[in-house]
């Protein structure tokens, strides 16, 4: 099975290596016929302005809805999680808005608020994941459908709606490759 990893801006490097460590392929996604090939998508972290609009430019935007209306899982993690929303407070920037959730942009804090926290994550099993926050986004409402896996303090920080899986923090930059693992069988349709 292969799970794509937008490769545009970002950590994709990261993803792509943990990838590779779960023991699937990962090949790097620019252009929108190359999704054709993958069973899922990783929307890495970086600048969720700049991936957006590199989307809208190179026409990944629609093939990534379309995708994913087809049932390929998508994976969004801290500019990932912005794309996928559907609102953005105080944003109208460019995003694929598949999620029912409402995302708040830097909403710990600049760069130097950035911070390690421990999350217990029940359908990861047992033992904390190690979460690492960079100029991270929070979902500060989420709609029905939305299934809120971890959060800190009122935040939410990890959240699922069906096959779309959406993270504040960044997994890539960790030995714990739980969370990469639980996307890999939802896009097989395993979790």
């Amino acid at each position: 099975m292969n799970i794509g990893v937008l490769a545009l801006q970002g950590a994709f490097r990261e993803h792509r290596l943990m990838l590779e460590k779960c023991g699937v392929g990962a090949p790097e996604i620019r252009r929108p016929e190359e999704l054709d090939a993958v069973a899922g998508l990783i929307i890495p972290g970086g600048e969720s302005t700049t991936i957006g609009k590199l989307m809208v430019e190179w026409g990944l935007m629609e093939k990534v809805k379309s995708r994913a209306a087809e049932g390929m899982a998508v994976y969004g993690t801290c500019a990932g999680m912005i794309l996928l929303a559907r609102e953005i407070a105080d944003s109208d920037q460019p995003r694929l808005g598949l999620m029912d959730a409402r995302v708040r942009r830097n909403a710990f804090g600049r760069q130097r608020e950035s911070f390690e926290a421990d999350l217990h994550v029940k359908e990861l099993g047992a033992g904390p994941v190690k979460a690492i926050f960079i100029r991270a986004p929070y979902i500060e409402a989420a709609g029905p459908d939305v299934s809120v896996m971890a959060a800190v303090g009122e935040h939410i920080v990890i959240a699922r709606q069906g096959k779309l899986l959406a993270s504040a923090f960044h997994p890539e930059l960790t030995e714990d490759d739980r969370l990469h693992r639980y996307f890999i069988a939802m896009a097989s349709g395993q979790a």
